[in-house]
């Protein structure tokens, strides 16, 4: 069974942080770029961060820039996104994604179920 779960969110209090995982299991993450995307309610999917599968770069929307930082732990075949001074306007429900091809920016197949993330006080 090929599986991605995430796990971590919950609600905060705005300033606050969590620390989301994305586990796979049935696969190996290694050859994998690995995308974070998040979804609110009446809103459009948009790419959060990325971490490809080669060099480990990085990259991350505007909106996050300075306060997420993704990484992976190839050894737990584990992803995480730290998610630091957090904003109401943060909360979605994030998922992650796996992206074949290694590079962040292609066609991303495996999906996890999401994990809903609330900032509010």
């Amino acid at each position: 069974q090929v599986q991605l779960v995430e796990s971590g969110g919950g609600l905060v209090q705005p300033g606050g942080s969590l620390r989301l995982s994305c586990a796979a299991s049935g696969f190996t993450l290694d050859y994998y770029a690995i995308g974070w995307f998040r979804q609110a309610p009446g809103k459009e999917r948009e790419g959060v961060s990325c971490i490809s599968s080669s060099d480990g770069s990085t990259y991350y929307a505007d909106s996050v820039k300075g306060r997420f930082t993704i990484s992976r732990d190839n050894a737990k075949n584990t992803v995480y996104l730290q998610m630091n001074s957090l904003k109401p306007e943060d909360t979605a429900v994030y998922y992650c994604a796996t992206d074949e091809t290694g590079f962040c920016g292609g066609i991303f197949g495996y999906w996890g179920q999401g994990t809903q993330v609330t900032v509010s006080s």
